[in-house]
């Protein structure tokens, strides 16, 4: 159905009012579509908010995306800071867990509003989390508030991390 709105939007060219359609409509549309309207970046702060998971996990088009994203905000390697990670909003849920180990503790805050994740993502959470290097430090000095932050990771978690968590 977005698709099909999509197509109906756009009949006449990229409408200049774009941004005020549903953001999930972005999802069909290619950033160099979009370009006309905006910037790249602009595109994807509003992708972030969208309802990524409107594509499969495996669909092309949401592969594309991500691929896209980490292109237009000149992400060379496999580290994304705070600021790009609120740019991709829930295409966070997409990277690999390369990318979740490089950027320390600086995606666990937005991974946590996934849904689900892939054994490599899982597994990287967990190194990263253990690692005690991130900004909600090592889980024996976590707070019902850290807990409240990061409750979307809970179920990842293994028991050598939750023994560390004070009651």
């Amino acid at each position: 159905q977005l698709s099909c709105l999509l197509k109906m939007v756009t009949l006449n060219g990229i409408p200049k009012d774009l941004d005020s359609y549903p953001k999930d409509l972005l999802l069909f549309l290619s950033p160099s579509d979009y370009a006309a309207t905006g910037s790249c970046s602009q595109f994807f702060i509003n992708v972030g908010k969208a309802n990524v998971d409107l594509l499969p996990r495996e669909a092309p088009q949401r592969r594309q995306l991500l691929l896209e994203a980490l292109e237009c905000l000149k992400i060379p390697g496999t580290q994304i800071n705070e600021e790009n990670a609120e740019i991709l909003g829930r295409l966070v849920c997409d990277l690999g867990g390369e990318y979740i180990r490089s950027s320390g503790g600086s995606l666990l805050k937005d991974l946590s509003q996934c849904g689900s994740f892939l054994p490599d993502q899982e597994e990287a959470i967990r190194d990263v989390i253990s690692s005690g290097n991130t900004t909600f430090g090592p889980p024996a000095a976590w707070s019902a508030f850290t807990l409240s932050e990061l409750s979307g990771l809970i179920p990842v978690l293994d028991h050598s991390i939750l023994q560390q968590i004070p009651k």
